[in-house]
């Protein structure tokens, strides 16, 4: 089987030390295995997207040496193909449309392993018409009571009972807006991905994911969940912890770092990125990274938020 990779960020800012580990990972694996590496901006949220970010990413990643293969996805002009597979999933009859408020399914719901298990209280409007439902819906899809497994390549064998872990999820939001869950599944079928490898955060989405596939008669990729870098609180490095922007004055030094971190410590003395990560390809091997969190400061000393 030919392997497909992908980098996906999301355009709510510029890349930091975290997103350039999975970027450098999922290259790194995919040209160590004589694949594809693409990239697909996953900018359908607009309230959370910064102008300018998305062109700014790809300069960064060229910046950095990761080139590409072929034309860069952008999702918010997929919205007909997620519309395709929403009304086959309709056509299953395995969508409803919910019109709960967050507020209902807050204080109805259980507590699950990503928030509140929907309490399935729209369920019976499965067929009825938005314009009888007196507010525009939320569309869920119906979750089997059984377990989705699946083995991951570096945390192991990993599963969730959809019913009791995760309940009916969406897959289109009430204010129009698609979920990340169907637009994934959708947008890695249709670019053939074979190997995903991001980071542990999204572990927890996988079996929805997997799901999902097997709904759209989609194959479903090999996964590694690559361990999250953390600051020196314990705390994932992103956006919503002050991760500073790469700094491309610094771009040898910084990939010298994630490379380290990937247990990948580069000897060649001068090399610029593109060296450096031939001779990272010679030498990857994914089941020698870590498996869990990596504190930046414990690893080098310093703690790169300094």
């Amino acid at each position: 089987m030919d392997y497909i990779g992908r980098f996906a960020p999301t355009p709510s800012g510029s890349l930091h030390i975290g997103s350039l580990l999975t970027a450098v990972a999922s290259f790194l694996d995919a040209r160590a295995h004589g694949g594809q590496w693409l990239v697909r901006m996953e900018d359908l949220d607009p309230p959370r997207e910064v102008a300018g970010a998305a062109d700014e990413i790809l300069h960064t990643l060229e910046a950095f040496a990761l080139h590409w293969d072929g034309a860069v996805i952008y999702q918010s002009r997929r919205h007909h193909t997620y519309r395709a597979a929403l009304e086959d999933l309709y056509a299953q009859g395995l969508i409803y449309a919910c019109t709960c408020s967050r507020k209902r399914i807050q204080s109805h719901g259980t507590k699950g392993a990503d928030g509140t298990v929907y309490d399935v209280h729209c369920r019976h409007q499965a067929f009825r018409q938005p314009e009888n439902l007196g507010k525009t819906p939320a569309y869920r899809i119906i979750v089997p009571d059984q377990t989705i497994a699946f083995h991951d390549a570096l945390v192991g064998d990993y599963a969730q009972n959809l019913a009791r872990d995760i309940g009916d999820f969406v897959l289109l939001r009430a204010d129009g807006l698609w979920a990340y869950q169907l637009a994934v599944v959708v947008d890695d079928a249709a670019q053939g991905i074979t190997h995903i490898v991001r980071g542990q955060d999204l572990l927890i989405s996988t079996p929805r994911q997997i799901y999902l596939q097997g709904c759209l008669n989609a194959p479903t990729p090999h996964y590694a969940h690559l361990p999250l870098l953390t600051n020196r609180h314990g705390q994932k490095w992103s956006k919503q912890t002050r991760a500073a922007p790469l700094d491309l004055n610094r771009k040898t030094s910084l990939l010298r770092q994630v490379l380290t971190y990937l247990h990948l410590p580069a000897p060649i003395p001068d090399g610029d990125c593109a060296e450096l990560l031939q001779w990272a390809t010679l030498h990857w091997d994914l089941h020698h990274l870590p498996r869990t969190a990596i504190n930046t400061e414990n690893t080098l000393g310093t703690d790169i938020s300094s």
